[in-house]
């Protein structure tokens, strides 16, 4: 079975305190309006599992969801962009930050780009700020479909050669996504069971 189909949603935390008790964790980041929440809903099989909003910054908390392995998804708040009040977005960037830093569980990242727009400011700051947890990160370059093959392809190039710097100091991967063609699935999927493979020995798919 997929190990992200049939994934149900677990709680809402606004607060590092109220982080549920877990052995391991999967988190997806991106900047606002990426296309993570259908990134999610599209992997899960799931039309609104992770809400999906045409206005950015809609994802406010972290969101726990289950997986078929018994183990967690997490859905983070959005940066970048958010029409949100200033004390709010405060609030998110510490949450997000101390997550991200913080938290023994999480065993790999996915991040979201929008791949007519990848490896932005603040991408580039997301990789070096979670470079220092050592751990790694998966890249899904999403809404691919807006692009031809061909600009598929010499995208894909063109990211891989500009995060050579970044994967001297952290694991790297980075692949082509499209929500609306269900294309990539299959690699993210490849990529996280690894990575549970890898820090839960005793770890089968289910």
């Amino acid at each position: 079975m997929s190990l992200f189909q049939n994934a149900q949603f677990f709680t809402t935390v606004n607060h590092l305190e109220d982080l549920p008790d877990t052995q391991a964790e999967i988190a997806f980041v991106g900047r606002s309006n990426a296309g993570k929440s259908s990134a999610i809903n599209t992997l899960c099989n799931h039309v609104r599992l992770a809400y999906v909003s045409k206005t950015p910054g809609r994802t406010q908390h972290i969101n726990y969801f289950q997986l078929a392995n018994g183990h967690f998804m997490v859905d983070l708040p959005g940066y970048g962009y958010a029409q949100v009040p200033e004390a709010v977005r405060t609030h998110w960037v510490k949450l997000l930050g101390d997550y991200l830093q913080t938290r023994q569980q999480i065993i790999g990242l996915v991040l979201i780009m929008d791949a007519r727009h990848p490896l932005k400011d603040l991408d580039k700051q997301m990789l070096d700020f979670f470079a220092l947890t050592g751990k790694p990160v998966h890249i899904l370059l999403s809404k691919s479909d807006k692009l031809s093959k061909n600009e598929q392809i010499k995208t894909l190039a063109a990211v891989k050669k500009q995060l050579q710097p970044f994967a001297e100091r952290q694991a790297l991967s980075v692949q082509l996504f499209s929500s609306l063609k269900k294309q990539g699935i299959d690699e993210v999927e490849h990529t996280v069971a690894q990575w549970f493979a890898q820090n839960l020995p005793n770890h089968s798919e289910i």
